[in-house]
């Protein structure tokens, strides 16, 4: 997988992390909360994923993420676990990819990690034995993921509904069932002017009604790609031991280091 493809895998994952710690609740609490929340506008939905930021401390689920590029009739499917966690104000993310399933080959073990601690973005591949660092930030002054990612990739939560709305032609789309799941749909259409104009075309999230945690995220981009990654069983609130964020690199990968580009004077 190439620089590009790597870090726009990154930056979706990020984002829809901040859209289900923006939107995420316990069950209890989407139960009691959520019962008189409105769910019939864009407003209204914006409104209610944003107000759920300040509750939340951590987050993690299984994930199913799809590339699918029409052009070369290729499909990739990944599965995994995805972590993130505050710990004294700093945020921290992991996610383990552990599978692949290329167009109509089995599906295989394809171990694959990514882990953001404020600083470095590390990419450890397992099949290639090799280990890439991207510094994303100064050592003295830690991002926030959301921070990282606002930059390339709107967070449904995190930003302001006018931002949204100067970037995104947004639209609630008629409630959907499948089975005895609801969910609301946003479809997000890339303005002309938009700053995501030269890298999407249009991002639709899929927010499960009753729990009010998003279901799945698909992103379109300009070369006509399709990017989708499903939730399951996700968990929010409850502890994650540091330990899961700690990078072990096993003996005889390569490492390679991407310094921070230094901003011109």
């Amino acid at each position: 997988m190439d620089t590009k493809i790597v870090m726009r895998v990154v930056l979706i994952l990020l984002c829809t992390v901040g859209i289900c710690l923006a939107v995420g609740c316990t069950r209890n609490m989407a139960g009691s909360e959520l019962k008189g929340a409105d769910v019939n506008s864009v407003d209204g939905i914006l409104r209610n994923l944003s107000r759920r930021t300040a509750e939340l401390k951590s987050y993690q689920s299984q994930i199913e993420y799809r590339f699918i590029q029409p052009l070369f009739e290729s499909e990739t499917r990944r599965k995994g676990v995805l972590y993130y966690a505050k710990f004294n104000g700093k945020s921290k993310l992991r996610i383990n990819f552990q599978t692949l399933k290329q167009d109509d080959e089995a599906e295989q073990k394809y171990i694959e990690q990514y882990i953001f601690d404020g600083v470095w973005l590390t990419h450890i591949d397992y099949q290639i034995k090799e280990v890439k660092r991207y510094q994303k930030a100064e050592p003295n002054e830690p991002v926030d993921a959301f921070e990282l990612v606002s930059k390339n990739f709107p967070i449904i939560g995190f930003s302001k509904v006018e931002d949204l709305k100067k970037e995104f032609e947004i639209e609630l789309i008629e409630r959907q069932k499948s089975g005895s799941e609801n969910f609301v749909r946003l479809h997000l259409k890339v303005r002309r002017d938009s700053i995501y104009k030269d890298d999407y075309t249009s991002i639709d999230f899929w927010i499960d009604k009753k729990l009010y945690l998003p279901a799945k995220i698909v992103a379109v981009t300009t070369e006509e790609d399709f990017y989708g990654i499903k939730f399951l069983k996700p968990e929010v609130n409850k502890k994650i031991d540091k330990k899961v964020f700690e990078i072990k690199v096993p003996e005889g990968f390569g490492e390679e280091i991407v310094p921070l580009k230094k901003k011109s004077k």
